[in-house]
């Protein structure tokens, strides 16, 4: 991770035959397009290696999250179940379709904590989105036992999770929805991107609809396309779709490496007393882009972190005093710090999270650091940065 680290001859091609088309824009444009669809041909090999009957391309991870809810007929007032520690993205998409974003603990997966989830639920809660943050997935077997009893909805957000799974099936296929980011830093990329997968028709169709404008894409004329509700625009372009294209067919390729030097990287750390490893769920299996792991306190934790960047290890994160990732820094959200006024059900149904007890969050999230796998990396330079990590945090902790 990331896909980037090893563009090569097959992206340049599907770039260039939408070059040479001349064509960028997804609909239309039948005659002009010499038989490229490179987001039609995307949705296809996404769905295929999920295993899932439908896939829907949009612009970005977030717009995937939003038009997956507004898909599935959430909106004003609806509560939604997410993890303290995620990307901003995940209550901003709850936000713009006017959801309730109700922030829960996360627990040893450094995802969504099963028993935290059920005491939140409320009559006004309708769907649980776990997400499958840095590699690895919620436990969602006792996930989707709750969404059952309560009838909610599963989505899954496994936008840093691609070609992960769990009990068998690709993460994003086990719940209702799954949603995927293809940005310029994920593990493939389009550029900018992402996409949903469903197996349920109305969902998908509702997507397909939704994310441009309301057209229904029925016949050949888009002029004369009927739209049966409001929509709005969360399309990819051809372009972006063509990176995707040569990505996809590299995933397996992308995962076999970060198997190696996560692999790599553990094995020398696994032995050093006073570090434990995230839990994963039995049957889960995680696609290896990060190495997290756990120190003996948070002050421990925080010495190693600056140990390791003085060290020259870059791509190892702290998490827990980061801007963007862990609601500690969500400012903008705890003081509702809008351009715009926000809905009165958002005002007044929105928990007050100044006042919010997240310690059980707090005492994971401490003292875990998380370590970027590249796949631009050579054997070499792997096998040398696990030797210095373990020197150091050795140091550190003896």
């Amino acid at each position: 991770m990331p896909g980037f680290e090893l563009f090569g001859e097959q992206e340049k091609k599907q770039v260039q035959d939408v070059l040479d088309s001349g064509i960028l824009m997804r609909y239309g444009f039948d005659g002009m397009r010499k038989g490229h669809w490179k987001a039609k041909e995307l949705e296809k090999a996404l769905a295929d290696r999920m295993q899932t009957k439908h896939a829907q391309l949009v612009s970005s991870g977030t717009a995937a999250l939003s038009v997956a809810l507004a898909s599935a007929g959430i909106g004003a007032g609806d509560e939604v179940i997410m993890p303290t520690f995620t990307f901003v993205a995940s209550f901003e998409s709850i936000l713009a379709i006017g959801g309730i974003p109700i922030l829960v603990d996360i627990d040893d997966t450094l995802t969504l904590s099963p028993e935290a989830v059920e005491k939140a639920i409320t009559e006004k809660t309708k769907v649980v989105m776990p997400v499958h943050m840095c590699g690895s997935m919620a436990d969602l077997g006792a996930l989707k036992k709750l969404c059952d009893e309560y009838d909610l909805l599963l989505l899954e957000d496994a936008c840093q999770a691609i070609g992960g799974s769990y009990d068998g099936k690709p993460l994003g296929s086990y719940g209702d929805i799954g949603c995927f980011s293809f940005d310029f830093v994920k593990t493939i990329t389009c550029g900018e991107g992402g996409a949903l997968i469903t197996n349920n028709e109305s969902f998908y169709l509702n997507a397909d609809h939704y994310s441009d404008h309301g057209h229904d894409h029925i016949g050949t004329d888009r002029g004369a396309e009927s739209h049966p509700f409001l929509g709005y625009n969360y399309r990819i372009s051809e372009l972006n779709a063509a990176v995707g294209c040569a990505q996809i067919e590299r995933l397996d390729e992308f995962l076999a490496i970060q198997k190696k030097f996560y692999s790599i990287l553990k094995n020398t750390l696994q032995n050093i007393k006073g570090i434990t490893f995230r839990r994963v769920p039995e049957g889960g299996v995680e696609n290896y882009s990060f190495l997290n792991f756990f120190l003996p306190t948070e002050e421990k934790a925080k010495e190693v972190h600056g140990a390791l960047g003085k060290a020259g290890i870059d791509a190892c994160f702290y998490w827990f005093d980061n801007n963007w990732h862990y609601y500690r820094k969500w400012e903008h959200l705890t003081h509702l710090t809008t351009l715009g006024k926000l809905s009165e059900e958002i005002k007044t149904q929105l928990p007050d999270y100044t006042k919010a007890d997240f310690s059980k969050s707090d005492a994971w999230m401490g003292r875990a650091i998380s370590c970027l796998v590249k796949i631009g990396w050579s054997e070499k330079e792997v096998e040398a940065r696990a030797k210095t990590m373990a020197k150091v945090i050795e140091e550190c902790l003896h």
